[in-house]
């Protein structure tokens, strides 16, 4: 009974496995839904930033901020939002696919990368393709904080005002549903007026008015387009902690599916191991008993 014995040695660190599935599904489940409430709360501040940067950048053409003026720096900024833990599915796979992609594109129009790592999983990965890793930040938790996100994150954007890099994309995954999460590269820097207004467009935002300002424009929009730039890279964040744990909540759900299984299948195959067994046995109880009595 060796192949008997392995089976329920087998058949019972599959159960254990998936014990552990079962229990971090759950966990996902609860998480996912805080993360869907906090990526929410944020998209309306972030929502009605946006609608006040567009109309300030609409509305005085006259100053141009630092963060509306394109120059031809020979490096490109990649801020790319990722997960701290792994077993969620091909998130992190699909992102980082597309991450390669911009970088394989940057190299062929002759610039170089500077990256912002927010997430393990991201650092990882840019440091293993030798992309220039200026700054990261990891295990920020489930309720992230802006004051510890920006400061990894003001290395690009003064990078940017420098004119040291010509454009800052963010890389993050959106949230669609608990089944789908899309891997996007938007171009954080520069912020073009024309697409800022075209964004409120697309998303049903008219408006037309102007603003007193006090003390003065200037102050008001340098203030506004870098709350308005944190805004961003917070709903990035947000969105990818929801999609997170959503594929998380997917994968774990798959592998409890499969574990039972498996777990099936072994106690088949052991049940019938275990009958042939027996049979032999027998067999061989009632061949000695003819062979006496005979």
């Amino acid at each position: 009974m060796a192949a008997g014995k392995e089976l329920r040695t087998k058949i019972k660190s599959v159960e254990n496995t998936k014990k552990i599935t079962k229990a971090m599904e759950m966990i996902s489940v609860s998480k996912m839904r805080k993360a869907q409430e906090r990526m929410r709360a944020a998209r309306p501040y972030s929502t009605k930033i946006r609608d006040i940067a567009t109309n300030l950048g609409q509305a005085n053409p006259e100053y141009v901020h630092s963060f509306m003026k394109t120059n031809d720096a020979k490096a490109v900024g990649l801020i790319v939002v990722t997960t701290d833990k792994g077993l969620c599915g091909g998130l992190n796979t699909n992102l980082l696919r597309q991450v390669t992609g911009k970088l394989r594109d940057t190299q062929a129009a002759g610039k170089t990368a500077q990256a912002v790592a927010i997430g393990s999983k991201g650092l990882g990965f840019l440091n293993r393709v030798g992309a220039q890793v200026v700054s990261h930040v990891t295990h920020l938790g489930d309720r992230p904080h802006l004051d510890k996100l920006i400061g990894p994150v003001k290395v690009l954007i003064d990078a940017y005002v420098a004119g040291e890099v010509s454009a800052v994309y963010v890389c993050y995954n959106k949230f669609v549903s608990t089944m789908k999460q899309d891997p996007v590269v938007e171009q954080l820097l520069p912020l073009s007026a024309d697409q800022m207004a075209a964004d409120s467009k697309a998303e049903g935002r008219h408006h037309a008015w102007d603003y007193i300002y006090e003390p003065d424009a200037q102050t008001v929009i340098d203030e506004l387009l870098v709350r308005y730039v944190e805004a961003l890279v917070f709903q990035a964040l947000a969105e990818n902690m929801a999609s997170e744990h959503a594929a998380r909540m997917v994968a774990m759900k798959a592998a409890t599916d499969n574990a039972g299984n498996v777990i099936a299948e072994l106690k088949l195959v052991y049940n019938k191991t275990r009958q042939a067994a027996i049979t032999k046995e027998l067999s061989e109880i009632v061949s000695g008993a003819a062979a006496i009595s005979g």
